[in-house]
């Protein structure tokens, strides 16, 4: 099975939320609402500078993929 890079996650315990499921490494989901992340790696002392650049990357892909994929539903 071929996984996207990018899913997007509901729940109806948080029905205001926005969730962005990221299935490539480093693994994570994202808030969108409140720009939280929850990371599925462990990383230690040494890859903290590279987290840090990463968690920015992240976020920023997360949200352009949310937006086009908001555009498409709209369009529809």
């Amino acid at each position: 099975m071929t996984v996207p890079k990018f899913l997007l996650g509901d729940n109806s315990d948080f029905s205001d939320h926005i969730f962005v499921i990221h299935t490539e490494f480093p693994r994570f989901i994202i808030d969108l609402t409140i720009d939280e992340i929850e990371w599925f790696e462990e990383f230690d002392r040494q890859d903290e500078d590279e987290l840090a650049s990463e968690t920015e990357n992240a976020i920023k892909e997360a949200t352009e993929w949310y937006d086009a994929e908001m555009e498409k539903f709209e369009k529809e």
